[in-house]
This record gives C-alpha cells, sequence and structure tokens, in this order.
C-alpha cells in the first residue's frame, strides 16, 4: 500500500489544480488561489512521502510532472491570459461570423491576451526537460514551475486584498503583464542554477542558504502579505546566485 501513497498525493495535486482551473475561468481568484497553495502543498510532499518510503518510481515521477502541468502550467497561464484581458478593449478579438445557429460556435475571443497562455507552453517545456535532466535532483535549472506559479498568482491577491491605485495601475498595465509573461517563460527554462528546499539533513552549517530564505520569507511575508510573494521569488533568485558563486 505504501508505495501509492505518494501518487495519491499527486493525484490531490492534479485534483487541486482541476478546480482552480474552473474557478479561474470563473473569475474567482481567491478560491483559484486557494486550490493552488492545496495543490501545490501536496506537489511538494507526494516528493517528501516517496523519498521517506523509499518508493520512488518512473511512473510517479511522470505523474508529479503531469500533474504540475495543470496547477503550476494551465492555471497560471489562464490567470496571465484574464489580466490580459482586462487591459485591451473589446474589439481586439477574433469574431466567429459564420452563418450558423449553432450556439457552440458563437464565441469572442480576444487575440492579444493568448500570450498569456505562453507561461503554459513555457511551463510544458520545462517539465519535459526536467524528467529528462539528470542533475536537477538536489538543484533546479531555472524557476520550478510552483515558485512560477505563485509568482502569477499573487498578482490578482495584491489587487484583492491590498488594494492599492498604484500597484493595481503597474500590474494592470499590458505592457508591464507582457514584459512578466516574458520574463516568466524565460526564467523557467533559464540555464541558471537554483537551491532546492530539500534538507538532507538538518545542521545549519550544510542548509544555512535554506534556513535564512525560509526566515526572510516569514518575515517579508508579515510584513508585505501577499505583496511579499513577488519580492520572494526574486530573493530566491538572488540567494541562488550568490549561492553558486560561494560555492566555487
Amino acid at each position: 500500500m505504501k508505495r501509492h501513497i505518494p501518487n495519491a498525493l499527486t493525484l490531490l495535486n492534479l485534483f487541486c489544480g482541476s478546480i482552480a482551473v474552473i474557478f479561474v475561468i470563473n473569475n474567482n481568484f481567491i478560491a483559484a488561489s486557494l486550490f493552488v497553495f492545496l495543490g501545490i502543498f501536496f506537489d511538494f510532499f507526494d516528493g517528501f512521502a516517496a523519498r521517506k518510503l523509499n518508493v520512488q518510481s518512473e511512473l510517479g515521477l511522470q505523474l508529479d510532472s503531469l500533474a504540475d502541468m495543470v496547477t503550476s502550467g494551465l492555471v497560471p497561464g489562464i490567470i496571465m491570459y484574464k489580466l490580459l484581458s482586462l487591459t485591451v478593449k473589446t474589439s481586439d478579438s477574433l469574431n466567429n461570423n459564420w452563418p450558423s445557429n449553432r450556439d457552440w460556435l458563437d464565441f469572442n475571443l480576444p487575440v492579444f491576451p493568448l500570450l498569456g497562455l505562453f507561461i503554459t507552453l513555457a511551463s510544458a517545456y520545462r517539465l519535459a526537460n526536467f524528467n529528462l535532466d539528470i542533475e536537477q535532483q538536489t538543484y533546479f535549472k531555472g524557476l520550478p514551475t510552483p515558485a512560477n506559479t505563485l509568482l502569477i498568482v499573487s498578482l490578482p491577491l495584491i489587487m484583492e486584498f491590498q488594494n492599492s491605485d498604484f500597484i493595481n495601475a503597474i500590474i494592470l498595465n499590458k505592457w508591464f503583464l507582457v514584459g512578466l509573461t516574458l520574463l516568466s517563460c524565460y526564467i523557467l527554462n533559464a540555464n541558471i542554477k537554483l537551491f532546492a528546499l530539500k534538507f538532507k539533513d538538518w545542521s545549519f552549517k550544510t542548509n544555512a542558504t535554506r534556513y535564512i530564505f525560509i526566515i526572510l520569507c516569514i518575515v517579508l511575508l508579515i510584513v508585505l502579505q501577499f505583496a511579499a510573494i513577488p519580492v520572494i521569488i526574486l530573493l530566491y533568485i538572488f540567494m541562488s546566485l550568490i549561492d553558486n558563486l560561494t560555492s566555487k
């Protein structure tokens, strides 16, 4: 039975991601974010459970990436699509003018916001590459998809809970969103070594970077709330670069 426990956690990740997609489509970003957080929680603990129970398998690896493709690939892409949709005029769309009475053929699809789905494409490429790269067992090359998802999910949460006109104007600037989309696609697949939050032991000496990062994350979350998430992602990349330099 124990070999099925990690896969069950992975499927819970997929289940949460699927529910998050439904909420995003219906513009309920708060509920969607909650299920994304739950999905990432299960994503973290499925690997932890597999290692502790010593039941790692190729099936588990593939299943994990398939689940992440929804929770940490499709969801952020749709969120970015929704945000970009708020910045364009309704005339910027593909209108179906086919003379038919079939309601399912009628749609009004904004073209420009489709750029947001590039995040989904970049996530798929990263996940496929991750499965083939045997070096990424103790560290990551490029930003992990869950971290990127937290970055994108934080945008509507910042607008909802911190409601600053200045910050909202930045987030809903279409060129800011386009730039963030392109940066997201790049950093997901960049050849940058980033440390993983995997502890082989609990000593401070061998895990100093991880402990310092976690402490700073807690402080930032208390002070900045949801606005801390983009700062934490930048901090993660910065500390990884410093760690790379000092370890040489």
